[in-house]
């Protein structure tokens, strides 16, 4: 659909710009010389901004306007500023501007399964590795099928998920049974629903889980939606969720070698009231503080939030065999384990990578033309 800017009326800090559809928009002269994009206020070769805006005055305000023929049914603002400049912005251009579409994500309880994908075309194929990423940035898990088994395998993962995010203890953490093992993972217990490293102030936000062997009897992999409990209990009951947007809580890992802790609210916001990370993890969350204020407060709220995401009704549970990785998106989704009942053979993986790297690939792959 085109969107032809009907008129512009100047105010002393903007330009008001009326659309066809008799919309309008308010155009700051401080934007609208700040993204000029000629050849004088930007790198020809890279597009990087060379102009900075302390270059003119805080009350800057163009010298003439008007709207111009730019061919193809499009127009053009063009303006003219008091230092001789001239900036030109075609209709499309601006309309393109108004606002970036939301992703959608999709909520899901213990009637999902996650969706499955081929190893070998993920990485071969632009396509299908774009497919998964638009799936995994939805619903933050999917599963690939028939990878390697190979130890050193888990590397070539960063072909579509961009370098590993490592941590203080291993690059790739090998997970088997171990009785000198620095956490609960290393045992045959069950595992509750939790993401990993919320001692972090960034904990990493991917998780590639690569069973290279199990033969193991129990051991069922689970995956909660931690983003879809929260936008239920938001809705239940606001109260507990603004406590559990608000109380920090002390959260530590450690070994012989290594000390990790963090304290940080168990759900954070971005600055629209959206969440964009929860932090559960009971085995790595220490005493909060006698003295924290709204201690009182938090307890119930917590209990509300563990009690979500240990009902049944709210775990996937599944089986991953030698050979399956699964992908969880480690702010959104939390996993964990049935206990083991043997002690057979069971070798997995972990690997971490950055939720902004595995985006920014799909995004790349669009703006090349590879989908």
């Amino acid at each position: 659909m085109h969107h032809s800017i009907r008129s512009l009326t100047p105010s002393p800090d903007a330009l008001t710009a009326v659309w066809s559809s008799g919309e309008q928009t308010e155009l700051p002269y401080l934007w609208l010389r700040d993204n000029c994009g000629c050849s004088d206020c930007r790198v020809v070769q890279t597009s990087e901004k060379r102009f900075h805006l302390f270059r003119v005055p805080g009350d800057l305000r163009p010298q003439q306007i008007g709207i111009e023929n730019a061919g193809s049914g499009d127009e053009a603002i063009a303006i003219s500023w008091p230092d001789g400049h001239r900036t030109r912005y075609r209709s499309s251009e601006i309309h393109g501007l108004l606002s970036l579409p939301p992703f959608e994500l999709q909520y899901w309880d213990g009637g999902f399964q996650p969706r499955r994908f081929d190893y070998r075309r993920f990485l071969a194929s632009d396509r299908a590795a774009a497919e998964l990423i638009e799936e995994f940035l939805r619903t933050g898990v999917c599963v690939l099928v028939d990878a390697p088994t190979d130890p050193e395998s888990s590397e070539q993962l960063t072909a579509r998920l961009g370098p590993i995010r490592e941590v203080l203890f291993e690059r790739i953490h090998n997970v088997k049974l171990d009785p000198k093992g620095y956490n609960i993972a290393h045992t045959g217990l069950a595992v509750a629903p939790h993401n990993d490293f919320t001692s972090y102030s960034w904990p990493p936000n991917v998780q590639a889980l690569h069973m290279l062997v199990n033969e193991c009897e129990g051991g069922e992999s689970v995956v909660v939606d931690g983003f879809g409990l929260l936008d239920e209990l938001r809705e239940d009951d606001p109260d507990k969720f603004d406590v559990l947007c608000s109380v920090p809580v002390p959260f530590r890992i450690f070994s012989a070698q290594h000390e990790c802790y963090a304290v940080k609210p168990m759900i954070e916001l971005d600055r629209e009231g959206e969440i964009t990370m929860v932090r559960f993890n009971t085995a790595q969350m220490q005493a909060l503080p006698l003295a924290e204020p709204r201690l009182a407060e938090f307890y119930p709220a917590y209990h509300e939030l563990s009690r979500r995401v240990n009902a049944p009704g709210a775990q996937v549970t599944f089986r991953l065999e030698g050979g399956q990785i699964l992908l969880c998106a480690g702010h959104r989704v939390l996993h964990g384990r049935t206990a083991l009942r043997s002690t057979a053979p069971r070798h997995l993986q972990d690997a971490y990578f950055e939720h902004d790297n595995v985006r920014n690939h799909l995004r790349w792959l669009r703006l090349s033309g590879r989908v």
